[in-house]
């Protein structure tokens, strides 16, 4: 599978694809990628709904095909408590956290640094530990402002391809897909929340920008944890998790 050497025009596909050509589209990238990476194809699985949604995807694919979730000291108690069901539901997802210690408040200081601390590095345990080869994501382009440069195949890391499946998706496509198909979701959803992270850096916001409610007060605000726009692979430290 090689990554997408022309930019497809994702604004007309996003526009002119039906939802269940978007279902059977995304089957098929999910099915070509294990085809050739098999068990070093791993899902990353952050517990929101895009995530769950791509989840019962790959699933469809193989019941066989693992998963990782990556957890921070921050996270509200209903992610922890459903991370808890779904692990326990699946046990081909392993967690993985970085428990390093940080400044106080690091979040307000330096919210990059918090994120780098405790999400991206855990990722990129997960992805050197898991031997991944291709990790799947929930990423999509109509989800917010810094998520429009992406294509459905890619490879920012040398010898890591990155699969967006559901890059095409609208959001409700997405609730459509959760409820057609009985997928639990994480209980925050229903008090109102539109994009999920942790605690001290996620709001209820009224804003037609999905992750609106991100980071909110910050040069981050709607913005990117490092998941999505740093390196993966060559930085991995040594630490507990």
């Amino acid at each position: 599978m090689q990554a997408t050497k022309t930019r497809e025009n994702l604004a007309a596909l996003v526009e002119g694809l039906n939802f269940a050509q978007k279902v059977d589209r995304s089957l098929a990238l999910i099915r070509e990628a294990h085809q050739e990476y098999g068990d070093r194809l791993v899902v990353a699985n952050s517990l929101g709904k895009d995530s769950v949604a791509v989840w019962h995807l790959a699933r469809r694919v193989s019941p066989d095909i693992k998963g990782f979730i990556v957890t921070t000291r921050f996270k509200p108690a209903q992610t922890v408590e459903f991370m808890k069901q779904e692990v326990a539901r699946y046990p081909e997802l392993r967690v993985f956290k970085n428990d390093a210690p940080i400044p106080d408040e690091l979040y307000l200081t330096d919210p990059d640094r918090c994120c780098d601390v405790l999400k991206v590095q855990p990722v990129r345990w997960a992805i050197e530990e898991m031997n991944v080869a291709c990790w799947v994501t929930g990423l999509r382009c109509t989800e917010g402002r810094t998520r429009t440069d992406y294509q459905e195949i890619e490879e920012r890391d040398k010898g890591l391809i990155k699969l967006n499946p559901i890059l095409l998706w609208h959001e409700r496509e997405v609730w459509q897909y959760l409820a057609l198909n009985s997928v639990p979701v994480n209980p925050l959803y229903a008090q109102g929340y539109r994009s999920l992270g942790c605690a001290p850096c996620t709001r209820i916001a009224s804003d037609q920008n999905e992750r609106a409610g991100r980071w909110v007060g910050t040069s981050k605000c709607g913005g990117e944890c490092g998941i999505h726009t740093r390196p993966l692979k060559g930085e991995s430290t040594g630490a507990a998790h």
